[in-house]
C-alpha cells in the first residue's frame, strides 16, 4: 500500500492571521495530487470533500465493512467525515480539489436548520453530483488561485453555502435558517454597520461580525441580508468600494495606500471591485475631480 503524497498542508498562509488557531478559515482549498494504487487518506480535523478533476478514473471506495466500486468523473465528489478516513484503490494516477471544512461551522449551521445534534455529522459517501457544491468549488479554487483577493468574508459567506448544502443533501431539506421577514434588530444592525465602517480596512470573518450582532454565524447570514436586502460580503465590497472613490476624489494618496485603507489586498483588486460595483475605473474616478 502507498502513502499518499506529502501534500496536505495547513490552511493557505493568505487566509491566516497573526492572532492563532480561532482565526483557522471556516473553509479552505487544495489541488491534490491522488497516486494509483492502494491508499488510505489522510486523517483530517476537518470534514473533507474530494471533488475529481480531469479525464474519468475507475475507482474502488472503503470506508467500515462498506466498498463501492465505479468511475469517477469531473466534479464528482466523495465526503470524508472528519477524524476519519478512507480507503481507496485508484487505476492510475489523477487529480483531486479538496475543500476542507471546519466541523463547528457543520454543527452551527445544522442547529440553524433545525437538524438537531445528531443531524450535525456528514455521512461518508461517493460519486455525488451537484452544481452547487460544484460552483462553490470552482470559486474557492479561483480564489485560492489568485491569493484570496475576495479576502476572508468571501471565503466563509463560500463555506456557510457549502455546510448548509451539505446537510441539504443529505437530509433532503430545504434550507431555511430564519423565519421569513425576520431581520437583524435595529440596535444590533447599527453596531454591526458601525464595527464594518471602523475595521473596514482588516480582513473581517463571518464569525467577528455575528459575535458583534450576537448571533450564531448561520442565523446572521441571512438575518443580515434581509435587513440590507444583499449578502453581507456584497454589502462589505460596496462600502470598501465607496471609500476607495472618496480617497481617489481626495487625492494626495497612491493607489497603494488608498487599496489598503479601503480593505482590499491590493491595487489591481481595488480596481477590478470598482469597474464590477462602478463601471468605472480608478484613473477614472480620480481624473473627474481635475
Amino acid at each position: 500500500m502507498s502513502d499518499r503524497p506529502s501534500c496536505y498542508p495547513g490552511p493557505p498562509a493568505a487566509l491566516l492571521s497573526s492572532v492563532g488557531k480561532e482565526r483557522l478559515p471556516l473553509l479552505d482549498v487544495l489541488t491534490s495530487p491522488v497516486p494509483s494504487g492502494l491508499f488510505n487518506s489522510p486523517v483530517d480535523d476537518r470534514h473533507v470533500l474530494c471533488l475529481h478533476l480531469g479525464d474519468p478514473v475507475p475507482v474502488s471506495y472503503r470506508v467500515g465493512n462498506h466498498e463501492r466500486q465505479g468511475l469517477r468523473i469531473n466534479g464528482q465528489f466523495c465526503v470524508v467525515p472528519a477524524r476519519s478516513s478512507t480507503r481507496w484503490t485508484v487505476s492510475r494516477p489523477a487529480r483531486s480539489l479538496l475543500l476542507r471544512l471546519t466541523p463547528s461551522l457543520l454543527l452551527d449551521t445544522a442547529e440553524a436548520m433545525g437538524l438537531g445534534s445528531g443531524g450535525a455529522e456528514l455521512a461518508p459517501s461517493i460519486h455525488i453530483r451537484d452544481p452547487q457544491v460544484e460552483r462553490i468549488g470552482w470559486m474557492m479554487q479561483a480564489e485560492d488561485h489568485d491569493g484570496y483577493p475576495g479576502g476572508r468574508l468571501f471565503a466563509d459567506s463560500l463555506a456557510s453555502a457549502l455546510a448548509a448544502r451539505l446537510f441539504a443533501l443529505q437530509s433532503r431539506k430545504d434550507v431555511t435558517t430564519s423565519k421569513p421577514g425576520r431581520a437583524l434588530p435595529a440596535w444590533r444592525l447599527r453596531r454591526v454597520l458601525e464595527y464594518i465602517e471602523a475595521h473596514l480596512d482588516e480582513d473581517l470573518t463571518l464569525a467577528e461580525l455575528a459575535r458583534v450582532a450576537e448571533f450564531s454565524l448561520s442565523h446572521f447570514k441571512p438575518l443580515f441580508r434581509q435587513a440590507m436586502g444583499m449578502p453581507v460580503h456584497r454589502f462589505v465590497l460596496e462600502r470598501r468600494v465607496e471609500r476607495a472613490r472618496l480617497r481617489l476624489l481626495e487625492g494626495g494618496r497612491s493607489l497603494t495606500e488608498i487599496a489598503l485603507e479601503a480593505g482590499f489586498s491590493h491595487p489591481s483588486h481595488m480596481a477590478r471591485c470598482m469597474r464590477r460595483v462602478l463601471g468605472l475605473s480608478p484613473s477614472q474616478i480620480a481624473g473627474s475631480s481635475r
